[in-house]
């Protein structure tokens, strides 16, 4: 079985009811190895303390959910060990290091990023690492 790598757009939807939340769900449910870089908890927790702070979500909740997502099936790779590739990637293609990251996790790995995040998207399907990269509402568990 091909991995997957996922970034924090679509973790970010296993936890909160956002657009392409169900499609983002689906990848949990269809039994995937999913992978990402160490950078995804710092952004998953990022995103529950902003919504923490606007109100959308108490104390609790946040950090309920913070638990919950620590539970998921996802094996982090060190950052570390991606960023001179993802350097590359960032300087070439004029992404930021930190969305480069997940990008080249699939490129090393050889499997592909699914992401929900539609301007990193948009900016790279017509580049040659196109086929490195899912839109998520495109994952179907038999497509990898």
């Amino acid at each position: 079985m091909t991995p997957l790598v996922v970034d924090a757009s679509v973790a970010v939807k296993w936890l909160l009811p956002e657009v392409h939340s169900p499609a983002a769900r689906r990848i949990l449910t269809a039994d995937e190895d999913l992978l990402a870089p160490d950078l995804l908890w710092a952004e998953v927790g990022n995103v529950l303390w902003k919504r923490c702070r606007s109100g959308e979500l108490t104390r609790e909740q946040a950090q309920e959910l913070l638990q919950d997502f620590r539970r998921l099936p996802v094996t982090t790779v060190s950052a570390r060990s991606l960023v001179a590739e993802a350097w590359e990637i960032a300087v070439q293609f004029d992404r930021s290091v930190y969305d480069s990251l997940y990008l080249a996790l699939a490129v090393i790995r050889e499997c592909r990023l699914v992401t929900a995040d539609r301007a990193f998207y948009s900016s790279l399907r017509r580049t040659p690492l196109a086929a490195s990269l899912c839109w998520v509402e495109d994952i179907r568990p038999e497509s990898h």
